[in-house]
């Protein structure tokens, strides 16, 4: 016999574990919400430079229908609504995005005080509860009226009424790996608190936290766009979804396209993200994620 002959075979190699990103483009949820959110994102990034001044008044067109003066027909000032909506996209894509970074980045620091350090736990918590208390319109109402309407300011009142949930999610998960064998054993062996954080707790926060982005994200547009019909949001001379409503409704009966093109991008949009969300819920759920592989 051979020395090939006598050679035993090769174990075949063992299949590489699909990867998150893997995994997530997978699900069909994930794919299509985020292929529509990357459509919207391209139009709002790209839009204004093949639309006309959003705010450029024409009074000899005012109030003409889609087809007539503009794709998306004018409003009461002769703008034209296309170019209104597709910046307003801009300023609703910004304040979720602004929101999302900003209360999950905060959220996490407090949540990881929370839960790991047991005396600042009753403080922290009684701070949340006591944010959570206050409805968020009225909290984002009351601190745009005491510093006015800008895009900083809009932004930072709804990023308060979304901390104290991240804060809850990221605690609930801090005490849960706190009580870990490898935490409790890294304890043992001397590691500094940081080091832990950062190596143990950290790392399973990750998930959870994507995933409550995704819903920060929509809701802090929703409620954007609620300032905006209200009145309290940003300024006029700004066109964003809620003000272009608000400004609207007056002539609803007669012009009901003012207020349908901004309030069906504005669901699209929320819709698409809220999608992705509950695709990366699936993705990242271990027991759905090793069905999907």
């Amino acid at each position: 016999m051979t020395d090939q002959a006598l050679q035993s075979p090769k174990p075949a190699a063992r299949p590489k574990d699909p990867t998150v990103l893997h995994l997530a483009l997978k699900n069909r949820s994930v794919f299509w919400g985020g292929l529509l959110l990357i459509i919207i994102v391209v139009i709002a990034a790209l839009g204004p430079f093949f639309t006309v001044d959003p705010i450029a008044l024409n009074p000899m067109n005012r109030l003409k229908p889609p087809g007539d003066a503009g794709t998306f027909g004018t409003d009461q000032l002769g703008r034209d609504v296309l170019s209104r909506v597709v910046n307003g996209a801009r300023i609703s894509l910004v304040v979720g995005i602004a929101v999302a970074v900003i209360s999950i980045v905060i959220g996490l620091f407090l949540g990881l005080i929370a839960g790991y350090i047991r005396i600042m736990d009753a403080i922290i918590m009684r701070v949340m509860d006591g944010l959570m208390s206050i409805p968020a319109i009225l909290l984002a109402i009351a601190m745009i009226s005491l510093s006015g309407a800008t895009l900083t300011t809009v932004v930072a009142a709804i990023v308060i009424p979304e901390i104290p949930r991240v804060v809850r999610l990221v605690r609930s998960v801090v005490l849960t790996v706190r009580e870990e064998p490898y935490v409790e054993a890294a304890i043992s062996a001397g590691t500094r608190v940081p080091m832990i954080m950062s190596r143990h707790v950290l790392p399973n926060c990750i998930a959870p936290l994507i995933v409550q982005a995704t819903y920060i994200c929509g809701s802090a547009m929703l409620t954007e766009a609620i300032l905006g019909f209200l009145g309290a949001g940003i300024p006029p001379e700004i066109p964003s979804w809620g003000n272009i409503m608000s400004e609207g409704r007056t002539f609803f009966q007669l012009t009901p396209w003012i207020i349908f093109f901004p309030g069906i991008c504005l669901a699209v949009t929320v819709l698409a993200v809220n999608i992705v969300g509950d695709g990366l819920r699936d993705t990242l759920d271990p027991r759905i994620a090793r069905n999907m592989r």
